[in-house]
C-alpha cells in the first residue's frame, strides 16, 4: 500500500473530469455528500448525471479550461487522456491533479474501509455486503454499479464503515487503507497494467497482507488458497471456514445451505436470495462470512438479503417482448460469461439461449481472444459484435472477428454470427430471435443499450 498526502477531512473545491462515467460519478457523489464543493464535466449528457446533479454537483457538458478555476484538486480516471484541456490547465496553474485512486484512498482514510476485491464478482458482492451490514452499521459505500434497491451506487452516511469496490485495473486496490476485505478470485486481466499474470497474483497477495482486520478468501480459487493474512478466513464449496452446498434454483431465486464457524461461532442456515447462478452462491457466502466476522448476527445478515434487488447490469431482465426475454449483463471476461450463461441455462431450462457479446478494449482482445473460445458452451446461438474501444487505440488485425472465429471453431457450423457494424446489431439479433427465446447481451460497452434497441426494432415492424 502506498502512502498519500491528500487530505479530505476539511472542505475542498474539487473538479471531476469525466464525471458521467460509473467510477467518477460515484466519486463525485460521495465527495459532495462529504461536504466538499464539487463540479464535474463530461463530453455528453448521460443518464448517470441525473443522480450526480441530485447530489449537488455542478455539471457542465464539454471540457473547458475555465472549469477548474479556483479548484484545490482536479481528478480524473485513467480513461481520460493526459492531454485533456482541463487536466492540462490544472497542471499549468499548479492545481493538484489527483488520480481516482488517490481520491478514493483519501476517502478510505476517513472511515474503516471494508473492501471487496477480485477479478470477478466485486460489484454484486459489494452490494450484498452493504445490505448485510446496513441494519447494524448503515455503512457508507462506493460501488461500481447501481444498487437497484437504493437507486444509487454511492453514498456517504458518516458511518464508521465504508464499503468499497477495490478495483485492480490500475492498481488502485493496492493504494487503499483497508480494515477488512473479501477477495473473490484472481484471474487474468489488465495485463496492460500488470505486464503478466504473476504480477496480478502478486498484487492481490500484497493487498491481502496489508489489510489490518479480517480477510475473507475464496478457498475454491487456486491462487488464493496459499495467500496469508493476519486474520484469515476462507469460504468455498468443499472447504473453508464457511461452506455452501445443496443449491436449488426456483423462479429466479437461489437457495443453498451455508454452514461453518466464524470467530468460534458455529452455524448452519438455509439462505435464499433473488440472484441466479452458483457464482452468486459463492459471492453471498463470502459476504456472509465477513459480515459475521464484523459482528453482524448471522440470521440478521441472511434476512437482509431475502429481497435483495440486485445491481444494475447484473443479470438484469430488461424486457419481455413477443415471448422473448431480454437480459443484460456486464460480463466481459471468459469466466464471467461462462457463469452468466450457466445461470441463464439453469434458470431458463428448456428455452433457446441466444448470447450476444461485445468484446471490450483492443489491448485486452489482442492477448485474450483465444480465451473466449469455450465460454459460450451453454448458448445455443452466439452473436459477436466488434470491439468497443473504451478509450484504447485500435490495433491492426485486432477486431471482434478474432473472437467470433475462436468461438466458431468450437461449435456447430452456423451457430455463431459476427456483426461488424454496431448500428446493425439490434436488427441482426432481432432477426434471429423467435418466441420462447432468452437473449443475454453482455459486455461493458454500449451493448447495455441493446435490449432497448431490440424492442424498438420489433415495435417498428
Amino acid at each position: 500500500m502506498t502512502s498519500h498526502d491528500l487530505d479530505l477531512s476539511s472542505r475542498r473545491r474539487i473538479h471531476v473530469v469525466g464525471v458521467g462515467g460509473p467510477g467518477m460519478s460515484a466519486i463525485a457523489i460521495v465527495l459532495a455528500q462529504m461536504g466538499h464543493d464539487v463540479s464535474g464535466s463530461d463530453v455528453r449528457e448521460v443518464a448517470t448525471l441525473e443522480s450526480v446533479r441530485g447530489s449537488g454537483v455542478r455539471v457542465s457538458i464539454g471540457h473547458d479550461p475555465a472549469a477548474i478555476a479556483g479548484c484545490d484538486i482536479v481528478t480524473a480516471s485513467t480513461a481520460i487522456r493526459e492531454t485533456n484541456v482541463e487536466l492540462d490547465a490544472a497542471r499549468r496553474r499548479g492545481i493538484r491533479v489527483a488520480s481516482r485512486g488517490d481520491v478514493l484512498a483519501a476517502m478510505c482514510s476517513l472511515a474503516t474501509t471494508v473492501a471487496v476485491a477480485g477479478t470477478h464478482g466485486k460489484t454484486t458482492s459489494s452490494s450484498v455486503l452493504r445490505a448485510m451490514l446496513a441494519p447494524s452499521f448503515d455503512p457508507s459505500f462506493l460501488i461500481g454499479g447501481n444498487v437497484i434497491d437504493l437507486g444509487v451506487g454511492a453514498r456517504w452516511t458518516g458511518s464508521s464503515l465504508f464499503v468499497v469496490e477495490a478495483d485492480e485495473s490500475d492498481g488502485t486496490h493496492r493504494r487503499l487503507p483497508v480494515g477488512a476485505a473479501i477477495v473473490t478470485n484472481v484471474d487474468q486481466d489488465h495485463l496492460d497494467h500488470f505486464g503478466d499474470f504473476d504480477s496480478v497474483v502478486r498484487s492481490f497477495a500484497e493487498f491481502v497482507q496489508d489489510v489490518t482486520g479480517p480477510v475473507v478468501l475464496c478457498a475454491d480459487d487456486p491462487h488464493l488458497v496459499s495467500m496469508q493474512a493476519a486474520r484469515r478466513l476462507t469460504y468455498g464449496s468443499t472447504s473453508g471456514d464457511v461452506r455452501w452446498s445443496d443449491v436449488t434454483f426456483v423462479d429466479g431465486r437461489t437457495s443453498f445451505t451455508a454452514r461453518g464457524s466464524v470467530l468460534g461461532s458455529e452455524f448452519e442456515r438455509r439462505v435464499t436470495v433473488p440472484l441466479r447462478g452458483e457464482h452468486n452462491v459463492s459471492n453471498v457466502t463470502g459476504c456472509l462470512t465477513l459480515a459475521v466476522a464484523l459482528g453482524v448476527d448471522v440470521d440478521e445478515a441472511i434476512a437482509s438479503i431475502s429481497d435483495f434487488g440486485g445491481v444494475g447490469r447484473r443479470f438484469d431482465v430488461r424486457a419481455e417482448i413477443d415471448g422473448i426475454t431480454l437480459i443484460d449483463d456486464y460480463a466481459h471476461l471468459p469466466r464471467e460469461i461462462d457463469a452468466v450463461l450457466a445461470a441463464a441455462r439453469s434458470s431458463e431450462a428448456g428455452r433457446r439461449l441466444v448470447a450476444v457479446f461485445q468484446p471490450n478494449r483492443y489491448n485486452r482482445m489482442a492477448t485474450m481472444w483465444p480465451d473466449y473460445a469455450a465460454c459460450f458452451e451453454d448458448a445455443d446461438v452466439v452473436v459477436i459484435a466488434d470491439i468497443y474501444s473504451s478509450g484504447t487505440d485500435p490495433i491492426p488485425g485486432v477486431t471482434g472477428r478474432l473472437v467470433a472465429d475462436a468461438v466458431a471453431a468450437t461449435r456447430d457450423a452456423g451457430s455463431v454470427h459476427y456483426v461488424e457494424n454496431r448500428h446493425e446489431l439490434a436488427g441482426a439479433v432481432s432477426a434471429l430471435l423467435t418466441s420462447g427465446d432468452v437473449c443475454v447481451s453482455m459486455g461493458c460497452g454500449d451493448v447495455e443499450f441493446l435490449p432497448d434497441e431490440i424492442v424498438a426494432v420489433r415495435h417498428s415492424v
